[in-house]
C-alpha cells in the first residue's frame, strides 16, 4: 500500500508580503514564501507546458536585486480544493492545489 500526504487543511494564515503557513488535518505543517510560492506555480505559463519555455526561477535570476519585493494582491479560494493567487508581478492563472501545496512542501 503506498503511502499518502494529506491534502486537507486545518488552518492557513496567509501574509501578503511574506507567504502562507498551512496546519494539515495530519499534523504537519507547511511554509511557503512568496518567492517559493511563485517559482512553484503550477500553471502552463510558468512550467513550460504547450512548447513554451518555463519561467525563470527567482533564485536563478541574476536581476532579482533590481525586482521590487513580490506580494500577493490577492488570494481566492477555488472550491474547496486548491487557491488562486494574483501577484505583484502581474501574474494571476495560477490555480494551487492543496495537494500540490502540500507536494511542494519542503
Amino acid at each position: 500500500m503506498e503511502d499518502t500526504l494529506c491534502t486537507d487543511p486545518e488552518h492557513f494564515a496567509i501574509s501578503k508580503s511574506r507567504g502562507i503557513h498551512i496546519d494539515w488535518k495530519d499534523g504537519a505543517t507547511s511554509d511557503f514564501t512568496n518567492e517559493y510560492l511563485r517559482d512553484h506555480c503550477p500553471c502552463a505559463a510558468c512550467t513550460g507546458a504547450h512548447g513554451t519555455e518555463p519561467r525563470q526561477k527567482t533564485e536563478d535570476n541574476p536581476l532579482k536585486m533590481f525586482q521590487p519585493k513580490l506580494r500577493m494582491l490577492a488570494v481566492e479560494p477555488v472550491g474547496n480544493y486548491a487557491i488562486k493567487i494574483t501577484w505583484s508581478d502581474g501574474h494571476a492563472t495560477g490555480i494551487y492545489s492543496f495537494a500540490h501545496l502540500r507536494k511542494i512542501t519542503k
